[in-house]
Protein backbone atom coordinates (compact mmCIF):
# COMPACT_ATOMS: atom_id res chain seq x y z
CA UNK A 1 0.00 0.00 0.00
CA UNK A 2 3.01 2.26 1.03
CA UNK A 3 4.78 1.49 -2.77
CA UNK A 4 1.00 3.55 -4.71
CA UNK A 5 0.88 5.95 -1.83
CA UNK A 6 2.08 8.56 -4.70
CA UNK A 7 -1.61 10.16 -5.51
CA UNK A 8 -2.22 12.07 -2.63
CA UNK A 9 -4.93 10.02 -0.90
CA UNK A 10 -7.16 11.02 2.16
CA UNK A 11 -7.87 8.09 3.63
CA UNK A 12 -7.40 3.97 3.62
CA UNK A 13 -8.67 0.63 4.50
CA UNK A 14 -8.07 -2.93 5.18
CA UNK A 15 -9.76 -6.10 5.56
CA UNK A 16 -8.84 -9.08 5.98
CA UNK A 17 -10.77 -12.89 5.93
CA UNK A 18 -10.33 -15.59 8.13
CA UNK A 19 -10.44 -19.46 6.53
CA UNK A 20 -11.76 -22.04 8.52
CA UNK A 21 -13.01 -20.18 11.63
CA UNK A 22 -14.63 -22.11 14.07
CA UNK A 23 -18.42 -20.82 14.16
CA UNK A 24 -18.93 -17.92 16.11
CA UNK A 25 -15.92 -16.38 15.51
CA UNK A 26 -15.75 -13.79 13.22
CA UNK A 27 -13.67 -14.57 10.32
CA UNK A 28 -13.94 -10.85 8.21
CA UNK A 29 -12.47 -7.67 9.36
CA UNK A 30 -12.28 -4.53 8.99
CA UNK A 31 -10.31 -1.07 9.33
CA UNK A 32 -10.80 2.40 7.69
CA UNK A 33 -9.31 5.68 8.40
CA UNK A 34 -9.70 8.86 6.47
CA UNK A 35 -6.82 12.05 6.86
CA UNK A 36 -3.55 11.94 5.01
CA UNK A 37 -1.67 9.36 7.59
CA UNK A 38 -4.54 6.83 7.45
CA UNK A 39 -1.65 4.18 5.83
CA UNK A 40 0.36 4.85 9.19
CA UNK A 41 -2.26 4.94 11.34
CA UNK A 42 -4.06 1.84 9.98
CA UNK A 43 -0.84 -0.24 10.73
CA UNK A 44 0.20 1.32 14.30
CA UNK A 45 -3.50 0.34 15.25
CA UNK A 46 -2.39 -3.21 13.40
CA UNK A 47 1.15 -3.14 15.01
CA UNK A 48 -0.60 -1.85 18.61
CA UNK A 49 -2.29 -5.38 18.57
CA UNK A 50 0.72 -7.73 18.48
CA UNK A 51 2.72 -5.27 20.55
CA UNK A 52 -0.11 -5.71 23.31
CA UNK A 53 -0.21 -10.10 23.05
CA UNK A 54 3.69 -10.16 22.80
CA UNK A 55 3.61 -8.21 26.75
CA UNK A 56 1.20 -11.16 27.73
CA UNK A 57 2.53 -14.22 25.14
CA UNK A 58 6.21 -13.10 24.58
CA UNK A 59 6.63 -16.50 22.49
CA UNK A 60 3.01 -15.94 20.36
CA UNK A 61 4.77 -15.66 17.39
CA UNK A 62 6.23 -18.98 17.59
CA UNK A 63 2.24 -19.81 17.47
CA UNK A 64 0.68 -19.01 14.10
CA UNK A 65 -2.96 -20.58 15.29
CA UNK A 66 -2.97 -18.37 18.10
CA UNK A 67 -1.86 -15.53 16.46
CA UNK A 68 -5.03 -15.90 13.70
CA UNK A 69 -7.17 -16.66 17.18
CA UNK A 70 -6.04 -13.26 18.17
CA UNK A 71 -4.97 -10.73 16.12
CA UNK A 72 -8.01 -9.18 13.72
CA UNK A 73 -5.97 -8.75 11.03
CA UNK A 74 -3.98 -12.18 10.17
CA UNK A 75 -5.43 -14.58 7.67
CA UNK A 76 -5.05 -15.78 4.51
CA UNK A 77 -6.71 -13.19 2.30
CA UNK A 78 -6.45 -9.54 2.50
CA UNK A 79 -7.72 -6.45 0.97
CA UNK A 80 -6.26 -2.70 1.15
CA UNK A 81 -7.23 0.33 -0.03
CA UNK A 82 -6.21 3.93 -0.84
CA UNK A 83 -8.65 6.57 -1.71
CA UNK A 84 -8.05 8.99 -3.68
CA UNK A 85 -11.41 11.53 -3.11
CA UNK A 86 -12.57 13.43 -5.74
CA UNK A 87 -16.44 12.26 -5.27
CA UNK A 88 -18.02 12.51 -1.87
CA UNK A 89 -16.52 14.11 1.01
CA UNK A 90 -13.56 13.33 2.73
CA UNK A 91 -14.20 11.28 5.79
CA UNK A 92 -14.38 7.62 6.60
CA UNK A 93 -17.91 6.73 5.27
CA UNK A 94 -16.31 6.89 1.47
CA UNK A 95 -13.42 4.73 2.15
CA UNK A 96 -13.19 1.53 0.83
CA UNK A 97 -13.70 -1.58 1.62
CA UNK A 98 -17.38 -1.44 1.93
CA UNK A 99 -18.77 -4.57 3.53
CA UNK A 100 -22.38 -6.15 2.32
CA UNK A 101 -23.10 -8.15 5.88
CA UNK A 102 -25.37 -11.07 5.51
CA UNK A 103 -26.45 -13.77 7.94
CA UNK A 104 -25.57 -16.47 5.76
CA UNK A 105 -21.38 -16.21 5.84
CA UNK A 106 -21.20 -17.43 1.92
CA UNK A 107 -22.68 -13.86 1.18
CA UNK A 108 -21.02 -11.84 3.00
CA UNK A 109 -18.97 -9.50 1.28
CA UNK A 110 -16.36 -7.05 1.16
CA UNK A 111 -15.04 -5.13 -2.08
CA UNK A 112 -12.90 -2.00 -2.49
CA UNK A 113 -11.83 -0.40 -6.12
CA UNK A 114 -10.20 1.91 -8.44
CA UNK A 115 -12.96 2.99 -10.57
CA UNK A 116 -15.90 5.27 -11.22
CA UNK A 117 -19.33 3.95 -12.79
CA UNK A 118 -22.10 6.44 -14.67
CA UNK A 119 -24.49 4.32 -14.56
CA UNK A 120 -25.30 4.00 -10.20
CA UNK A 121 -29.09 5.28 -10.12
CA UNK A 122 -30.00 2.45 -12.69
CA UNK A 123 -27.89 0.18 -10.84
CA UNK A 124 -29.78 0.73 -8.13
CA UNK A 125 -33.32 0.97 -9.50
CA UNK A 126 -32.68 -2.54 -11.48
CA UNK A 127 -32.65 -3.64 -8.33
CA UNK A 128 -35.22 -2.10 -6.51
CA UNK A 129 -32.91 -0.40 -3.78
CA UNK A 130 -33.30 2.81 -2.31
CA UNK A 131 -30.11 3.99 -0.97
CA UNK A 132 -29.52 7.26 1.21
CA UNK A 133 -28.21 10.36 -0.25
CA UNK A 134 -25.03 9.55 0.93
CA UNK A 135 -24.95 5.88 -0.49
CA UNK A 136 -26.18 7.38 -4.14
CA UNK A 137 -22.85 8.70 -4.31
CA UNK A 138 -20.39 6.17 -4.02
CA UNK A 139 -19.89 3.95 -6.53
CA UNK A 140 -18.80 1.09 -4.54
CA UNK A 141 -22.38 1.09 -3.07
CA UNK A 142 -23.50 0.14 -6.05
CA UNK A 143 -21.30 -2.42 -7.27
CA UNK A 144 -21.42 -4.15 -3.82
CA UNK A 145 -24.83 -3.83 -4.08
CA UNK A 146 -25.35 -5.28 -7.91
CA UNK A 147 -22.17 -7.92 -6.77
CA UNK A 148 -24.36 -9.47 -3.65
CA UNK A 149 -27.45 -9.58 -5.17
CA UNK A 150 -26.16 -12.29 -7.54
CA UNK A 151 -24.33 -13.86 -5.01
CA UNK A 152 -27.37 -14.56 -2.94
CA UNK A 153 -29.10 -16.05 -5.99
CA UNK A 154 -25.81 -18.64 -6.75
CA UNK A 155 -25.25 -19.25 -3.88
CA UNK A 156 -29.02 -20.16 -3.69
CA UNK A 157 -28.62 -22.83 -6.68
CA UNK A 158 -25.24 -23.88 -4.95
CA UNK A 159 -24.36 -23.52 -1.20
CA UNK A 160 -21.39 -25.50 -0.78
CA UNK A 161 -19.80 -24.27 -4.08
CA UNK A 162 -21.28 -20.77 -5.38
CA UNK A 163 -19.59 -19.43 -9.02
CA UNK A 164 -17.86 -16.21 -8.43
CA UNK A 165 -17.21 -16.30 -11.92
CA UNK A 166 -20.71 -16.95 -13.06
CA UNK A 167 -21.82 -14.14 -9.97
CA UNK A 168 -18.84 -11.65 -11.88
CA UNK A 169 -20.34 -12.38 -15.42
CA UNK A 170 -23.71 -11.48 -14.00
CA UNK A 171 -23.22 -7.86 -11.99
CA UNK A 172 -20.22 -6.94 -14.22
CA UNK A 173 -22.47 -7.07 -17.40
CA UNK A 174 -24.74 -4.23 -15.64
CA UNK A 175 -21.72 -1.37 -15.21
CA UNK A 176 -21.05 1.29 -17.02
CA UNK A 177 -17.62 2.23 -16.42
CA UNK A 178 -13.85 1.93 -16.02
CA UNK A 179 -12.90 -0.24 -12.69
CA UNK A 180 -10.74 -2.66 -11.36
CA UNK A 181 -11.98 -3.86 -7.93
CA UNK A 182 -10.85 -6.58 -5.36
CA UNK A 183 -13.53 -8.50 -2.80
CA UNK A 184 -13.83 -11.00 -0.80
CA UNK A 185 -16.47 -14.06 -0.25
CA UNK A 186 -17.31 -14.79 3.15
CA UNK A 187 -17.09 -18.61 1.43
CA UNK A 188 -13.31 -18.52 1.56
CA UNK A 189 -13.42 -17.07 -1.99
CA UNK A 190 -11.58 -14.26 -3.07
CA UNK A 191 -11.32 -12.10 -6.66
CA UNK A 192 -10.44 -9.15 -8.39
CA UNK A 193 -12.05 -8.00 -12.02
CA UNK A 194 -10.91 -5.39 -14.47
CA UNK A 195 -13.64 -3.65 -17.14
CA UNK A 196 -14.05 -4.94 -20.69
CA UNK A 197 -12.32 -1.86 -22.12
CA UNK A 198 -9.28 -2.29 -20.04
CA UNK A 199 -9.74 1.42 -18.85
CA UNK A 200 -8.05 1.32 -14.96
CA UNK A 201 -4.62 -0.72 -14.72
CA UNK A 202 -4.20 -3.91 -12.84
CA UNK A 203 -1.31 -6.71 -12.80
CA UNK A 204 -0.91 -9.44 -10.51
CA UNK A 205 1.87 -12.17 -9.62
CA UNK A 206 1.17 -15.91 -8.60
CA UNK A 207 3.37 -18.50 -7.48
CA UNK A 208 3.35 -21.42 -4.81
CA UNK A 209 2.86 -19.37 -1.67
CA UNK A 210 0.88 -16.13 -2.97
CA UNK A 211 -1.44 -14.26 -5.10
CA UNK A 212 -1.32 -10.42 -5.04
CA UNK A 213 -2.79 -8.61 -7.59
CA UNK A 214 -1.83 -4.61 -7.44
CA UNK A 215 -2.96 -1.90 -9.65
CA UNK A 216 0.59 -0.49 -9.90
CA UNK A 217 3.56 -3.17 -11.41
CA UNK A 218 6.17 -1.51 -9.51
CA UNK A 219 4.45 -2.14 -6.32
CA UNK A 220 4.39 -5.77 -6.89
CA UNK A 221 8.06 -6.01 -8.25
CA UNK A 222 9.68 -3.91 -4.59
CA UNK A 223 7.49 -5.66 -2.10
CA UNK A 224 8.41 -8.99 -3.45
CA UNK A 225 11.58 -7.97 -5.01
CA UNK A 226 10.68 -9.45 -8.70
CA UNK A 227 11.49 -8.56 -12.44
CA UNK A 228 9.09 -7.37 -14.44
CA UNK A 229 8.45 -10.40 -16.60
CA UNK A 230 7.48 -12.12 -13.33
CA UNK A 231 4.37 -10.21 -13.29
CA UNK A 232 1.38 -10.21 -15.64
CA UNK A 233 -0.93 -7.71 -16.51
CA UNK A 234 -4.87 -8.83 -16.00
CA UNK A 235 -6.28 -8.47 -19.48
CA UNK A 236 -9.32 -6.32 -20.02
CA UNK A 237 -12.54 -8.17 -19.27
CA UNK A 238 -10.96 -10.67 -16.99
CA UNK A 239 -11.20 -11.94 -13.46
CA UNK A 240 -8.61 -13.73 -11.04
CA UNK A 241 -10.91 -15.81 -8.73
CA UNK A 242 -9.00 -17.62 -5.65
CA UNK A 243 -10.90 -20.16 -4.23
CA UNK A 244 -10.60 -21.12 -0.50
CA UNK A 245 -8.10 -24.14 -0.99
CA UNK A 246 -5.61 -21.82 -2.76
CA UNK A 247 -6.79 -22.76 -6.26
CA UNK A 248 -6.32 -20.12 -8.96
CA UNK A 249 -8.66 -19.12 -11.91
CA UNK A 250 -8.06 -16.38 -14.76
CA UNK A 251 -11.25 -15.85 -16.49
CA UNK A 252 -13.15 -13.99 -18.64
CA UNK A 253 -16.14 -12.58 -17.56
CA UNK A 254 -17.17 -10.05 -20.31
CA UNK A 255 -17.32 -9.96 -23.70
CA UNK A 256 -13.81 -8.83 -26.02
CA UNK A 257 -14.40 -5.03 -26.71
CA UNK A 258 -11.13 -2.82 -27.66
CA UNK A 259 -8.67 -1.42 -25.32
CA UNK A 260 -8.77 2.05 -24.26
CA UNK A 261 -6.60 1.93 -21.34
CA UNK A 262 -6.44 5.37 -19.40
CA UNK A 263 -4.03 7.58 -21.05
CA UNK A 264 -3.87 9.90 -18.08
CA UNK A 265 -2.75 7.22 -16.03
CA UNK A 266 0.60 7.13 -17.36
CA UNK A 267 0.88 10.69 -18.18
CA UNK A 268 0.19 11.83 -13.91
CA UNK A 269 -1.24 9.58 -12.13
CA UNK A 270 0.68 5.89 -12.00
CA UNK A 271 4.22 6.14 -10.33
CA UNK A 272 6.93 6.88 -13.07
CA UNK A 273 9.12 3.93 -11.46
CA UNK A 274 7.22 1.46 -13.76
CA UNK A 275 9.57 0.25 -16.77
CA UNK A 276 6.78 0.81 -19.38
CA UNK A 277 5.68 4.57 -18.20
CA UNK A 278 9.28 5.95 -17.41
CA UNK A 279 10.16 5.41 -21.73
CA UNK A 280 6.39 7.04 -22.20
CA UNK A 281 6.87 10.01 -20.06
CA UNK A 282 10.32 10.59 -21.85
CA UNK A 283 8.92 10.17 -25.13
CA UNK A 284 5.85 12.82 -24.53
CA UNK A 285 8.25 15.42 -23.43
CA UNK A 286 10.89 14.53 -26.44
CA UNK A 287 7.53 14.97 -28.55
CA UNK A 288 7.40 18.81 -27.72
CA UNK A 289 10.42 19.68 -28.23
CA UNK A 290 10.16 20.93 -31.91
CA UNK A 291 7.45 22.92 -30.63
CA UNK A 292 9.09 24.50 -28.40
CA UNK A 293 11.98 25.05 -30.58
CA UNK A 294 9.84 26.42 -32.82
CA UNK A 295 8.56 28.86 -30.46
CA UNK A 296 11.88 30.13 -28.84
CA UNK A 297 13.21 30.79 -32.69
CA UNK A 298 15.57 28.25 -31.95
CA UNK A 299 17.19 30.37 -29.49
CA UNK A 300 18.68 28.00 -26.62
CA UNK A 301 21.41 30.67 -25.61
CA UNK A 302 19.18 32.58 -24.02
CA UNK A 303 16.27 29.82 -23.05
CA UNK A 304 16.56 28.45 -19.30
CA UNK A 305 14.16 24.85 -18.77
CA UNK A 306 12.62 23.69 -15.72
CA UNK A 307 9.57 21.72 -14.28
CA UNK A 308 6.43 22.25 -12.05
CA UNK A 309 5.36 20.36 -10.40
CA UNK A 310 7.86 17.26 -9.44
CA UNK A 311 5.23 14.94 -11.17
CA UNK A 312 6.27 16.39 -14.33
CA UNK A 313 10.24 15.48 -14.05
CA UNK A 314 10.57 12.67 -16.37
CA UNK A 315 9.04 14.78 -18.83
CA UNK A 316 11.51 17.63 -18.73
CA UNK A 317 14.03 14.84 -19.01
CA UNK A 318 12.54 14.37 -22.57
CA UNK A 319 12.12 17.77 -23.55
CA UNK A 320 15.67 18.28 -22.55
CA UNK A 321 17.09 15.08 -24.56
CA UNK A 322 15.18 16.58 -27.74
CA UNK A 323 16.18 19.71 -27.53
CA UNK A 324 19.41 18.27 -27.02
CA UNK A 325 19.61 16.44 -30.03
CA UNK A 326 18.71 19.42 -32.01
CA UNK A 327 21.67 21.34 -30.32
CA UNK A 328 23.96 18.39 -31.20
CA UNK A 329 22.77 18.10 -34.70
CA UNK A 330 23.36 21.73 -34.87
CA UNK A 331 27.00 21.76 -33.86
CA UNK A 332 28.11 18.89 -36.19
CA UNK A 333 26.33 20.68 -39.04
CA UNK A 334 27.94 23.71 -38.36
CA UNK A 335 31.53 21.72 -37.49
CA UNK A 336 31.13 20.12 -40.72
CA UNK A 337 30.27 23.04 -43.37
CA UNK A 338 33.21 25.68 -41.28
CA UNK A 339 35.76 23.21 -40.41
CA UNK A 340 38.49 24.99 -42.56
CA UNK A 341 37.45 28.32 -41.27
CA UNK A 342 37.19 28.15 -37.28
CA UNK A 343 39.54 28.23 -34.67
CA UNK A 344 40.32 25.73 -31.92
CA UNK A 345 38.42 28.38 -29.39
CA UNK A 346 35.36 28.21 -31.50
CA UNK A 347 34.71 24.52 -32.36
CA UNK A 348 35.44 24.10 -28.72
CA UNK A 349 32.98 26.69 -27.57
CA UNK A 350 30.29 25.31 -29.70
CA UNK A 351 30.98 21.63 -28.58
CA UNK A 352 30.64 22.92 -24.98
CA UNK A 353 27.17 24.42 -25.77
CA UNK A 354 24.54 23.09 -23.54
CA UNK A 355 20.60 23.16 -22.99
CA UNK A 356 20.21 25.93 -19.66
CA UNK A 357 18.54 23.92 -17.13
CA UNK A 358 17.50 25.28 -14.00
CA UNK A 359 15.47 23.97 -10.55
CA UNK A 360 13.49 27.44 -10.93
CA UNK A 361 10.59 26.36 -8.82
CA UNK A 362 10.90 24.82 -5.33
CA UNK A 363 7.66 23.32 -3.73
CA UNK A 364 7.13 24.25 -0.23
CA UNK A 365 4.27 22.50 0.96
CA UNK A 366 3.89 18.57 0.21
CA UNK A 367 0.60 19.37 -1.16
CA UNK A 368 -1.13 17.99 -4.28
CA UNK A 369 -3.21 20.86 -5.12
CA UNK A 370 -5.23 18.88 -8.49
CA UNK A 371 -6.55 16.32 -5.88
CA UNK A 372 -7.40 19.31 -2.99
CA UNK A 373 -10.94 20.14 -1.86
CA UNK A 374 -12.31 22.58 -3.74
CA UNK A 375 -13.05 25.15 -0.47
CA UNK A 376 -9.02 25.06 0.38
CA UNK A 377 -7.31 24.98 -3.29
CA UNK A 378 -7.23 28.34 -4.43
CA UNK A 379 -5.68 29.24 -0.75
CA UNK A 380 -3.32 26.60 -1.13
CA UNK A 381 -1.99 27.27 -4.43
CA UNK A 382 -0.91 31.03 -2.91
CA UNK A 383 1.82 29.48 -1.05
CA UNK A 384 2.37 26.44 -2.60
CA UNK A 385 6.08 27.32 -4.47
CA UNK A 386 8.52 29.43 -4.43
CA UNK A 387 11.64 30.58 -6.94
CA UNK A 388 15.15 30.35 -7.19
CA UNK A 389 16.47 33.67 -7.28
CA UNK A 390 19.35 34.79 -9.85
CA UNK A 391 19.16 32.06 -12.11
CA UNK A 392 16.86 34.47 -15.01
CA UNK A 393 18.91 37.02 -16.99
CA UNK A 394 16.36 40.10 -16.87
CA UNK A 395 14.81 40.98 -19.63
CA UNK A 396 16.94 38.70 -21.88
CA UNK A 397 15.85 35.37 -21.13
CA UNK A 398 12.96 33.20 -21.65
CA UNK A 399 11.18 30.41 -19.01
CA UNK A 400 10.10 27.29 -20.58
CA UNK A 401 8.51 25.05 -17.94
CA UNK A 402 7.01 21.67 -18.22
CA UNK A 403 4.46 20.97 -16.83
CA UNK A 404 3.03 16.81 -16.72
CA UNK A 405 -1.15 18.47 -17.44
CA UNK A 406 -2.81 21.78 -16.95
CA UNK A 407 -6.53 21.31 -15.79
CA UNK A 408 -7.89 23.88 -14.78
CA UNK A 409 -4.96 25.99 -14.30
CA UNK A 410 -6.07 27.24 -11.00
CA UNK A 411 -1.72 26.72 -9.82
CA UNK A 412 -0.63 27.95 -12.79
CA UNK A 413 -3.06 32.07 -12.81
CA UNK A 414 -3.12 32.13 -8.51
CA UNK A 415 1.03 31.32 -7.88
CA UNK A 416 3.43 30.01 -10.51
CA UNK A 417 3.41 32.41 -13.63
CA UNK A 418 3.07 35.42 -10.85
CA UNK A 419 6.33 33.84 -8.50
CA UNK A 420 8.07 33.06 -12.40
CA UNK A 421 7.41 36.68 -13.33
CA UNK A 422 9.64 38.24 -10.18
CA UNK A 423 12.67 36.67 -11.99
CA UNK A 424 11.65 39.06 -14.54
CA UNK A 425 12.09 36.72 -17.58
CA UNK A 426 11.33 38.48 -21.30
CA UNK A 427 8.98 35.81 -21.78
CA UNK A 428 7.30 32.66 -20.00
CA UNK A 429 6.45 29.11 -21.79
CA UNK A 430 4.22 27.01 -19.82
CA UNK A 431 4.61 23.33 -21.68
CA UNK A 432 1.95 20.95 -20.90
CA UNK A 433 2.79 17.26 -21.85
CA UNK A 434 -1.10 15.72 -21.70
CA UNK A 435 -3.14 17.55 -24.29
CA UNK A 436 -6.10 20.00 -23.65
CA UNK A 437 -8.54 18.14 -21.21
CA UNK A 438 -11.73 19.49 -23.08
CA UNK A 439 -14.71 16.78 -21.65
CA UNK A 440 -14.94 15.09 -18.68
CA UNK A 441 -13.49 11.91 -17.08
CA UNK A 442 -16.20 9.65 -15.41
CA UNK A 443 -14.11 6.40 -15.42
CA UNK A 444 -11.67 6.44 -12.21
CA UNK A 445 -10.11 10.26 -11.85
CA UNK A 446 -13.52 12.03 -12.00
CA UNK A 447 -12.83 15.19 -13.57
CA UNK A 448 -16.55 15.67 -14.30
CA UNK A 449 -17.31 19.72 -14.32
CA UNK A 450 -17.44 21.59 -17.55
CA UNK A 451 -16.47 24.75 -16.17
CA UNK A 452 -14.00 23.72 -13.99
CA UNK A 453 -11.65 23.10 -17.20
CA UNK A 454 -9.60 25.71 -18.65
CA UNK A 455 -10.04 24.60 -22.03
CA UNK A 456 -13.38 24.80 -21.83
CA UNK A 457 -13.19 28.32 -20.82
CA UNK A 458 -11.25 29.04 -23.71
CA UNK A 459 -13.44 27.68 -26.04
CA UNK A 460 -16.77 29.82 -24.32
CA UNK A 461 -14.14 33.10 -24.38
CA UNK A 462 -13.61 32.11 -28.09
CA UNK A 463 -17.22 32.23 -28.77
CA UNK A 464 -18.14 35.50 -27.50
CA UNK A 465 -14.99 37.07 -29.18
CA UNK A 466 -16.42 36.11 -32.44
CA UNK A 467 -20.28 36.98 -31.25
CA UNK A 468 -21.24 33.25 -31.75
CA UNK A 469 -22.46 32.51 -28.09
CA UNK A 470 -25.66 31.03 -29.87
CA UNK A 471 -23.67 27.96 -30.11
CA UNK A 472 -23.95 27.46 -26.77
CA UNK A 473 -27.36 27.63 -26.47
CA UNK A 474 -27.71 25.84 -29.55
CA UNK A 475 -25.96 23.11 -27.95
CA UNK A 476 -27.80 23.40 -24.64
CA UNK A 477 -30.99 22.82 -26.65
CA UNK A 478 -30.18 19.53 -28.09
CA UNK A 479 -29.18 18.10 -24.85
CA UNK A 480 -32.30 19.23 -23.15
CA UNK A 481 -34.70 17.81 -25.57
CA UNK A 482 -32.92 14.82 -26.86
CA UNK A 483 -34.21 11.32 -25.53
CA UNK A 484 -32.00 9.39 -22.99
CA UNK A 485 -30.79 7.15 -26.04
CA UNK A 486 -29.68 10.14 -28.13
CA UNK A 487 -27.75 11.32 -25.07
CA UNK A 488 -26.08 8.57 -25.30
CA UNK A 489 -25.36 8.51 -28.62
CA UNK A 490 -23.51 11.16 -29.31
CA UNK A 491 -21.66 14.15 -27.44
CA UNK A 492 -22.78 17.35 -28.56
CA UNK A 493 -19.95 19.20 -26.41
CA UNK A 494 -17.75 18.50 -28.94
CA UNK A 495 -19.40 21.17 -31.15
CA UNK A 496 -18.11 23.65 -29.08
CA UNK A 497 -15.12 23.34 -29.93
CA UNK A 498 -15.61 22.40 -33.98
CA UNK A 499 -14.49 25.66 -34.88
CA UNK A 500 -11.10 26.93 -33.54
CA UNK A 501 -7.90 25.25 -33.80
CA UNK A 502 -5.73 23.76 -30.75
CA UNK A 503 -3.42 26.93 -31.58
CA UNK A 504 -6.13 28.87 -31.14
CA UNK A 505 -7.74 27.69 -27.81
CA UNK A 506 -4.12 27.46 -26.76
CA UNK A 507 -3.69 31.38 -26.96
CA UNK A 508 -7.01 31.96 -25.25
CA UNK A 509 -5.63 29.75 -22.14
CA UNK A 510 -2.47 31.89 -21.80
CA UNK A 511 -4.62 35.11 -21.98
CA UNK A 512 -7.09 33.60 -19.38
CA UNK A 513 -4.55 32.25 -17.22
CA UNK A 514 -1.70 35.37 -17.06
CA UNK A 515 -2.72 37.65 -14.11
CA UNK A 516 -2.61 41.34 -15.27
CA UNK A 517 -0.25 42.34 -13.17
CA UNK A 518 2.83 40.35 -14.74
CA UNK A 519 4.59 41.88 -17.09
CA UNK A 520 6.17 38.91 -19.00
CA UNK A 521 4.60 37.72 -22.25
CA UNK A 522 3.13 34.42 -21.34
CA UNK A 523 2.88 31.60 -23.84
CA UNK A 524 1.26 27.71 -23.38
CA UNK A 525 2.01 24.93 -25.79
CA UNK A 526 0.15 21.64 -25.56
CA UNK A 527 1.31 17.93 -26.06
CA UNK A 528 -0.53 17.07 -29.16
CA UNK A 529 -3.36 14.32 -29.13
CA UNK A 530 -0.99 12.12 -32.28
CA UNK A 531 2.07 13.30 -30.03
CA UNK A 532 0.04 11.14 -27.26
CA UNK A 533 -0.89 8.31 -29.20
CA UNK A 534 2.49 7.71 -30.52
CA UNK A 535 4.27 8.12 -26.91
CA UNK A 536 1.64 6.23 -25.63
CA UNK A 537 0.77 3.53 -27.84
CA UNK A 538 -0.93 0.64 -25.60
CA UNK A 539 -2.85 3.58 -23.65
CA UNK A 540 -4.62 4.67 -26.40
CA UNK A 541 -7.65 6.29 -24.04
CA UNK A 542 -8.47 9.58 -24.85
CA UNK A 543 -11.72 10.93 -24.15
CA UNK A 544 -10.49 13.95 -21.69
CA UNK A 545 -8.51 15.21 -24.71
CA UNK A 546 -10.97 14.18 -27.73
CA UNK A 547 -14.39 13.31 -26.27
CA UNK A 548 -14.39 10.16 -28.06
CA UNK A 549 -16.18 8.05 -24.75
CA UNK A 550 -15.23 4.04 -24.88
CA UNK A 551 -18.81 3.34 -22.93
CA UNK A 552 -22.45 5.00 -24.09
CA UNK A 553 -22.63 6.26 -20.90
CA UNK A 554 -19.48 8.63 -21.70
CA UNK A 555 -21.32 10.36 -23.98
CA UNK A 556 -24.41 11.06 -21.17
CA UNK A 557 -21.82 12.47 -18.78
CA UNK A 558 -20.14 14.96 -21.09
CA UNK A 559 -23.73 15.99 -21.83
CA UNK A 560 -25.04 16.21 -18.89
CA UNK A 561 -21.95 18.34 -17.34
CA UNK A 562 -22.23 20.58 -20.22
CA UNK A 563 -26.00 21.31 -19.48
CA UNK A 564 -25.17 21.26 -15.24
CA UNK A 565 -22.67 24.10 -16.91
CA UNK A 566 -25.52 26.05 -18.67
CA UNK A 567 -28.06 26.22 -15.61
CA UNK A 568 -25.34 26.65 -12.93
CA UNK A 569 -25.81 23.71 -11.07
CA UNK A 570 -22.75 21.93 -9.23
CA UNK A 571 -21.70 18.38 -8.59
CA UNK A 572 -20.67 15.71 -10.99
CA UNK A 573 -22.74 14.90 -14.34
CA UNK A 574 -23.65 11.15 -13.55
Amino acid sequence: MEKQHNRGQDGAGIATLKLNVEPGYQYMHRLRVSGPGAIKEIFNQVNNEVEELEKMYPDLKTHPGMLKGYLRFMGETMLGHLRYGTQGRNNVAFCHPFVKPDINPARNLTMAGNFNLVNTDELYNALDSHPTQEERTSDLGAMIETVHHYLCQEEALSPENPNIARVLQQATSKFDGGFVCGGLVGNGSSFVMRDKNGIRPAYYYQDDEVIVVASERPAIQTTFNLQIEDIKELEPGHAVIVDADGTFNNVRILEESPKTACSFERIYFSRGSDADIYKERIALGEALSADVLKAINHDLKNTIVSFIPNTAEIAFYGLIKGLETWLKDVEVERIIKNKDTMSDDEIRELIHRRVRIEKIAIKDVKLRTFITEDSSRDEMVQHVYDITYGTVKQGVDTLVVIDDSIVRGTTLRQSIITMLDRLKPKRIIIVSSAPQIRYPDCYGIDMSRMGDFIAFQAAVDLLKDQGRESVMQEVYDLIKNATDEQLMEENYVQRIYADFTDQQVSDKIAELLKPEHVTAQVNIIYQTVDGLHKSCPNNTGDWYFTGNYPTKGGNRVANKAFMNYMERKTGRGY
